[in-house]
This record gives C-alpha cells, structure tokens and sequence, in this order.
C-alpha cells in the first residue's frame, strides 16, 4: 500500500485530475471491490484509473485525445498495473458487457446512455463527474431505462493543530465537481 501511495504520487499531470476526495466516494457509492470490472471514459493522466486499478479486477478506459492517451500510457507503464487496457478511442466505439461500473468523466455523458445500457451489468453503476449543474440538467432528461440514485458533491476542510490553537485551515478544497450516481434497471 505504501508503495502505491508512492507511485501515485509521482504520475505526471495533465489534465485537471479527480480529486482522491471524490475517489474515494464513487468506490463506497458503487462498492468496487476486487472483482469489480470497470469502463471508463476520460483518462486524463490517468489518477482515477490507476486508484481503482490498486483494488479492481479489471479496468479499461477509453482516452480519445491522443496527448492524454500518451500521458496515461506511459504513467500506467511507470506504476506498473497490469489490470488496465487503455484504448485511444471514443468510448461511443466499446462493445464491453459485463460490466459492474462505468465513469464518465466527459462533458457530454448523455451521448453515451445507450452505451452504459448495453454496457453495464443489471443493478450495474453509471457515475458521471460534472462540474456544472448544467450538465446535470442535460443528463437527466435522457435518463430513459436508468434509475438516478444520488447527485452529491463534496467539501473538504482540513484543521490546524499549533500549540494550543485548533482551527480549520484557510484554505478549503470546496467544489470540484457533482458526482452523478445512476443505477442500471
């Protein structure tokens, strides 16, 4: 594990990266565990897939912009997952079943419903990571055969401990994006 934490560390950043903060919350809302297989689209660098390829079976992902196919590739090389398949395309080109949860982190995910209805598992997860509520507004009314289950968003603050001060920290880690959690019916 504190390997990993290492390695995490050291991936090379490119786009705007999901926050460990949301991490965190789309593995407990959708339960990805050790046998979970997972489709995701809008790799980036490759933070989001390189947390859930420590505790998932299998993840593919599909990057369509080729200088973040490239980024990812060789972080995913470098932390060394053999668990991923990383494929520089639109993920409106998969053909994957089976699968127990699909992330979109794209600008657009109501353009890939029909994707995730042939994609995911019955009772499977569709997470889209928006940050604004516009988009929301947008994925809802195409929801047709899926069932929302929970829009959410998180806030962080940290507190100081000095001497015999406690305080929150100045700096808080406020929005970064609406997690969008929708179940396969």
């Amino acid at each position: 594990m504190i390997d990993f934490k290492n390695k995490i560390k050291k991936l090379k950043r490119g786009p705007q990266a999901i926050m460990p903060k949301d991490i965190g919350l789309i593995i407990t809302e959708t339960g990805i565990g050790k046998d979970s297989k997972i489709l995701e689209a809008g790799t980036g660098s490759g933070m989001l897939t390189s947390y859930l390829a420590n505790i998932c079976k299998k993840i593919i992902t599909y990057e369509r912009r080729k200088d973040f196919y490239e980024l990812s590739k060789n972080n995913f090389k470098n932390i060394g997952f053999k668990n991923i398949k990383i494929i520089n395309k639109d993920i409106s080109e998969s053909k994957e079943k089976n699968i127990d949860v699909m992330i979109l982190d794209l600008p657009n995910p109501e353009d890939y419903i029909n994707i995730a209805k042939n994609s995911l598992n019955k009772e499977g997860y569709l997470v889209c990571y928006l940050p604004h509520i516009t988009q929301i507004q947008s994925l809802l009314s195409h929801l047709e055969g899926l069932r929302l289950m929970r829009v959410t968003e998180l806030m962080r603050r940290d507190w100081l401990f000095e001497d015999n001060r406690i305080r929150p920290k100045s700096k808080i880690i406020g929005h970064t994006a609406f997690l969008v959690f929708i179940k396969n019916i």
